[in-house]
């Protein structure tokens, strides 16, 4: 079983004392990556919950930079201290209170001497306070606390503050100061000189007149710096002189009185306020050079900004693509990295701030504008390369590799600069990867601005199988006039491609492999082979036969079934209660299975050669994946909330949908399980090669791959015994499965099914069986499995001509 999908970016990221180690926090562990290659080395596995930040013991000597330890916190209530080298859980400390944040000061002050190695460890941490009430957990407040490391407790009686939620603690790089921001306010503290638990610290308060979003200290001078919510950057000088101590290096500083302060609000502790704007949106980033000379500043516009603090001049670094939420320096002054919105952290060479590598975790979720309909999620996979293909919001389409858990590429759809702060116009709403993953087709919408120039494309991408590089192969504009395109599927074993739409037609297009070359490439395009539309009616869905020489195309409530190469229309089957969105054939089977949402929603398996519904249920189905050697298939169905209300939390325990794997020949769920995040997910079988000391490489059978709504994921094995043996909500993954036992899952919906042997003969079930009163029980049971037509005239006409004694009064 593989889980990955995890967010980079959720904390501060730290260096390692050497600079060639990147510390990331990763759901519930912390990935250790190599700044050189911008790989995973190691991870550090063993918090049960979200970890918030990670701190790196610094080096006091040159020879100590060897030295590989770390404090970690999370909302487990746990502060845990590792060796990452090895890597080995050291120590814990349970505070029994979720911590959102943490700083130990005396990492940055003056290191501990070896006369001194008794003094106790003590940090400063933001935690949220928790009361059961009806047997549940519940939020009420927040406080920064103060910790002894040393000796794994809480300082009694030090509350230093107590906020609404939990805020981020800064600490100034020479650990003589730290803060927070709250609302319209700064709140600073200075560290006392000597720390004991009975201690606390002074602080101070520094107004604005609007919402704070990020702090930062200067790292020689008392200097502070805030961002707000309409871009301004905030400079206070001098800040606690009347306060705080002031010490021997900052006696000769010059005093302001009250009256000669500009810039400082009211009766605020500093000499002087200045303000800069340059961003047109809120700062979330705000960083000091390491000697102070700079400012780094950063937002939701994606560039980053570099502050001359004397001269107020700007250089910066742009086009980064994605709102940015952290810059982290390294014990290396020439290497620094940014973490951005999007998943990825960039390594950035400085003073130049170039890029050397990029650190690509799997693409977010995004709100997407409502021109993107369709089922599939904005997913598609290679199913032999192991990949998925995922929509993002800078015009692009990143792979992603789900056995490496890492990015493989990013294929940019339009050329066009991405400001992410602006409303996004052009929306690639469908993409589609052939069978072998060589071939990719996408489809886009261009909003109209002002009502001018809206545009519908469909383009064509090529691949080398080995590198994924696509290249644009063929554009085609409005390929159905103004209406938008639904679905797009190829072929299993031709150069061929179907593109559907909702203005009532679809399109086959094949590829036409010319003999000329340009520029010593070969001259490939695609073209429209054939239309076929039914009855003028929305073409929601279309999908291929395991040989392709079928094809299925959903017309609203009915599907009609095609020969593609003579574009015939061979037969119409069925009608569901609410349009088809969704259809795949059941691997080599003869089996088709159709989704319907809506307000009565339905999965469907229909047989091709009765040319019927063989079986459905009332689901309302978010995803569906099909074997493509067998006939088994899973869908991804969401509890209904009307269910969920009808038990307690300890049910579903936050699960709010379910897997079923079916074999479309039995109705019966093969397996079941249930899941969280399930809105918004995808499902897909991927074929699973052997393990790697195999040395004829074949294919094993299919693994599944469950993709949750916040693109976390989970691949396993849906026949294998660690299924059922393990626990897939293992402590490092909130996304994982559960195998349902009890009345979870399909059996908490819907009960449980009778049994059913699928080698008895069906069409000889009780509906035919002889009865005194046949007109009861010939039509009790399946309607596809009622009697022959003679069976049911005879019984019928045997029940009209039936005697009946009349009794007289």
């Amino acid at each position: 079983m593989i889980c990955g999908g995890k967010s980079y970016v959720s904390a501060p990221p730290a260096f390692s004392n050497d600079a060639k180690r990147l510390l990331v926090c990763t759901a519930n562990s912390v990935s250790i990556f190599s700044t050189s290659t911008g790989l995973q080395i190691t991870s550090l596995e063993g918090h049960k919950a979200l970890v918030t930040s990670v701190t790196v013991v610094p080096a006091s000597s040159q020879a100590s930079k060897m030295l590989c330890f770390c404090w970690t916190t999370s909302l487990d209530g746990t502060i845990r201290y590792w060796d990452f080298s090895v890597p080995e859980l050291m120590k814990t400390v349970d505070i029994q209170l979720p911590v959102h944040s943490m700083v130990i000061p005396s990492f940055l002050g003056q290191p501990l001497e070896r006369d001194s190695k008794s003094r106790d460890l003590f940090a400063y941490v933001s935690v949220e306070n928790i009361k059961v009430k009806d047997n549940k957990p519940v939020p009420t407040s927040a406080q920064i606390l103060k910790c002894n490391l040393t000796k794994s407790r809480l300082a009694a009686g030090v509350i230093l503050a107590e906020t609404q939620q939990p805020e981020y603690i800064t600490i100034s790089s020479t650990g003589r100061f730290f803060g927070i921001w709250n609302k319209r306010k700064i709140h600073v503290w200075k560290v006392p000189e000597v720390e004991s638990e009975s201690v606390g610290a002074k602080r101070i308060t520094l107004h604005h007149t609007k919402d704070l979003t990020v702090l930062a200290f200067h790292p020689i001078q008392r200097m502070v710096a805030a961002g707000d919510v309409t871009g301004r950057i905030l400079i206070w000088r001098g800040f606690g002189n009347r306060t705080f101590s002031v010490s021997g290096t900052e006696t000769g500083k010059k005093y302001f009185e009250d009256e000669d302060k500009p810039g400082v609000r009211g009766n605020d502790d500093a000499d002087s306020c200045s303000t800069w704007h340059w961003h047109p949106a809120e700062v979330i980033v705000l960083s000091f050079s390491f000697d102070g000379t700079y400012l780094y500043s950063g937002g939701k516009e994606g560039v980053l900004v570099v502050w001359q603090i004397d001269t107020e001049k700007r250089k910066y670094l742009p086009r980064i693509g994605s709102p940015l939420l952290y810059f982290t320096d390294s014990p290396d002054p020439l290497l620094a990295s940014v973490s951005c919105a999007d998943n990825q952290i960039h390594l950035l060479k400085m003073p130049s701030m170039e890029i050397l590598k990029s650190i690509s975790g799997i693409k977010l979720p995004c709100s997407f504008p409502d021109v993107c309909q369709g089922s599939n999620n904005g997913f598609s996979f290679d199913r032999n390369g192991g990949l998925v293909a995922l929509r993002s919001e800078n015009y692009s389409i990143q792979f992603y590799s789900l056995y490496d858990d890492c990015g493989i590429c990013e294929v940019q759809i339009c050329e066009r600069n991405h400001q992410p702060s602006e409303e996004l116009t052009v929306v690639v709403t469908v993409v589609a990867l052939s069978l072998d993953g060589s071939l990719m087709s996408t489809a886009e919408v261009r909003s109209p601005e002002d009502g001018i120039g809206g545009l519908i494309c469909l383009k064509f991408w090529d691949s080398e199988l080995e590198n994924k590089r696509f290249s644009l192969s063929t554009v085609v504009y409005e390929p159905h006039r103004d209406a938008g395109i639904s679905a797009l599927t190829f072929h299993p074993n031709r150069r061929m491609a179907v593109s559907t739409s909702y203005g009532g037609d679809f399109k086959i297009w094949v590829r036409n492999d010319g003999r000329q070359k340009i520029q010593g490439e070969q001259n490939s395009s695609w073209m429209c082979h054939s239309v076929g539309s039914y009855k003028k009616k929305s073409m929601n869905a279309a999908t291929f036969s395991a040989d392709g020489s079928v094809l299925a195309v959903a017309a609203e409530t009915v599907i009609t079934l095609w020969d593609p190469e003579q574009n015939i229309l061979i037969a119409v089957i069925g009608e569901t209660l609410t349009p088809i969105v969704n259809l795949s054939f059941a691997g080599d089977s003869e089996f088709l299975i159709s989704v319907s949402q809506g307000s009565r929603p339905q999965l469907s398996v229909w047989s091709m050669t009765k040319l019927s519904v063989s079986w459905s249920y009332k689901l309302h189905v978010e995803a569906v994946a099909c074997a493509v050697d067998t006939s088994s298939f899973a869908v991804l169905a969401l509890i209904p909330e009307s269910v969920r209300l009808q038990f307690n939390d300890s049910t579903f325990q936050g699960r709010d949908g379910v897997i079923l794997h079916f074999n479309a020949n039995d109705p019966v769920p093969q397996n079941t399980w249930s899941v969280r995040k399930a809105q918004g997910g995808g499902l897909a079988f991927l074929r699973s090669k052997k393990s790697s000391n195999s040395s004829d490489g074949k294919f094993d059978h299919p693994w599944l791959v469950y993709i949750n709504g916040d693109h976390e994921y989970t691949l396993f094995d849906p026949s294998g015994k660690e299924v059922q043996e393990l626990s897939l909500t293992k402590q490092g993954s909130h996304h994982a499965l559960e195998e349902t036992g009890g009345k979870f899952g399909y059996q908490a919906i819907y009960g449980e099914l009778p049994e059913f042997d699928s080698k008895v003969d069906q069409t000889l079930s009780a509906p035919s069986v002889p009865s005194q009163r046949p007109w009861e029980t010939i039509f009790s049971g399946s309607s596809h499995e009622l009697p022959p037509l003679s069976k049911l005239c005879s019984a019928f006409l045997e029940s009209l001509l039936e005697r009946r004694t009349v009794t007289s009064e």
